[in-house]
């Protein structure tokens, strides 16, 4: 429990306004930027929504969207064939329900959507208690020692939740990807001022 709270009190003070970097005004709009968030940042997914979502400004519109604008807009991100016909598709679903549902089963049906998505957007939505893990959130867990290497991401999740099942997973997850993709980053993470190092294999070790 100590640890726990050594990492907790360490979060909150690198990051104690954590939040979703990805730009979002609609609740439909966090479950399709996320989508496209896969291999990609979230930086360059914003490029490409602030642009999307402005010429399409709803499920309606969206829903008919043509196939190759999507793709025109989004092909800075990658792979952006497959996750053009998941915009329209998701848009087209949603439409008849007007709103996104608070519903893990019905979110993880949608093309490309996944469970790291849906946490994210229960999350988010609907402060519900869960770790969404992606690749920041598992090299974090994996140099703290809180998950092994060969872990699936489910595994990770999991163990995350029980370890830190008293505190909010929400708001943990979000200070996860942040010190992930700020402090203990994949090349050049800043080992010597955290003090988190006592704990961490790379930090102790040298090793990633």
């Amino acid at each position: 429990m100590i640890m726990m709270n050594n990492v907790v009190n360490y979060l909150d003070e690198l990051i104690p306004n954590p939040v979703c970097e990805l730009n979002y005004s609609k609740d439909y709009e966090l479950v399709i930027a996320v989508m496209l968030s896969a291999q990609t940042t979230d930086k360059r997914v914003n490029q490409v929504t602030s642009i999307l979502f402005d010429k399409y400004p709803d499920l309606e519109s969206l829903s008919k969207a043509d196939y190759n604008d999507v793709v025109n807009i989004i092909r800075p991100i990658g792979t952006y064939q497959k996750k053009a016909r998941n915009v329209i598709d998701i848009a087209t679903i949603l439409l008849p329900y007007g709103k996104v549902p608070n519903d893990r089963s019905f979110l993880e049906s949608l093309p490309g959507v996944g469970r790291k998505t849906t946490n994210v957007v229960l999350s988010n939505l609907y402060d519900v208690s869960c770790i969404a893990v992606d690749t920041h959130v598992s090299r974090v867990s994996i140099r703290l020692g809180f998950a092994k290497k060969t872990d699936d991401v489910l595994t990770i999740e999991t163990k995350l939740t029980k370890k830190f099942k008293n505190y909010s997973l929400g708001r943990l997850h979000h200070q996860l990807v942040l010190f992930g993709r700020y402090y203990c980053k994949a090349q050049h993470p800043e080992c010597e001022t955290c003090k988190l190092k006592d704990m961490c294999k790379r930090g102790k070790n040298g090793i990633k």
